[in-house]
């Protein structure tokens, strides 16, 4: 097999994930635009402000408190350095060979072998891992999930799909206030030919538009974890641990200890649940490109 430097390997998912990126923005524009024919301007004109003071609260309480956000769903608790020496220890070690600050550090009830990182930029970052991560894991393996964490952080992933998500929910809550808002006949008069044609595209793209931008943030999110992953290399020169720690997550029995959001799913090192999902790559693609680095 081919083998692929971590560099290529990080360069490559970065720009896919800006085109998707851009795609969603697109698929928002295009949303706008039907609605604005779609409907007489003054109706527009309030969908569109309300839309937008409900998309303005929603982007700054997730990006301020992203974290936060995060790690109350899960429950977690803060990693006391006295209680968990060694979680720290990796960790430091990790941001010094990095450069990154020190994060704060969480666990999270569960028998799974799990973690995730999120924030707004590396100085305003958390890590959390289970409980499982910490029993079941060798050390090198355990360095190699932080360095993968610690890899979203340094790669301002954990901003990236933040914002992306703000983006997914500004479409959602856009297209969600155009559907009710039919209920009230506030539409162009029927006779009107090219208002009931952007009508039935406006209706077409606000009920197909959140179904594809989420399947694009799905896509994003895989292509973000081989990303990490091939940070974790980068970090730790050895894709053995990471490979050691997705096989063991493999052949774990213990799915589903703790029920999780799907909203905070995408952000976990590897899918929370028992069925495949779309947000994560397979593990055993993953294990295949880290053997071939």
């Amino acid at each position: 097999m081919k083998h692929i430097d971590f560099r290529d390997q990080i360069s490559r998912n970065k720009r896919k994930s800006f085109f998707l990126v851009t795609f969603i923005a697109i698929i928002l524009v295009a949303l706008g635009y039907a609605i604005s024919f779609a409907f007489s301007p003054e109706y527009f004109t309030m969908i569109m402000v309300i839309a937008i003071i409900f998309s303005l609260s929603y982007t700054l309480i997730s990006y301020y408190n992203s974290h936060k956000i995060a790690i109350a769903s899960v429950g977690a608790k803060k990693a006391k350095k006295s209680e968990y020496p060694d979680y720290h220890r990796l960790v430091e070690s990790l941001t010094i060979a990095s450069g990154l600050p020190m994060p704060e550090l969480y666990l999270m009830k569960s028998n799974q072998i799990n973690a995730f990182a999120s924030g707004r930029d590396p100085k305003h970052s958390v890590i959390c891992v289970t409980e499982g991560a910490l029993k079941k894991l060798e050390r090198r393996e355990l360095e190699a999930v932080l360095a993968h964490e610690l890899g979203h952080i340094g790669n301002y992933d954990i901003r990236y799909i933040t914002l992306v998500t703000v983006m997914v929910g500004m479409i959602a809550i856009i297209s969600q206030i155009f559907l009710r808002s039919l209920w009230f006949g506030g539409g162009r008069n029927r006779d009107d030919k090219a208002g009931a044609i952007f009508m039935i595209i406006g209706i077409a793209l606000a009920i197909i538009a959140p179904i594809v931008v989420m399947l694009v943030q799905a896509s994003i999110s895989r292509k973000r974890e081989y990303s990490a992953d091939a940070t974790s290399v980068k970090f730790t020169r050895n894709p053995q641990g990471l490979i050691g720690a997705l096989e063991k997550i493999k052949q774990d029995s213990s799915m589903n200890p703790k029920k999780v959001s799907k909203a905070v799913a995408p952000l976990f090192f590897s899918n929370p649940f028992k069925n495949a999902g779309a947000s994560h790559p397979p593990l055993g693609e993953r294990i295949k490109v880290l053997k071939s680095m």
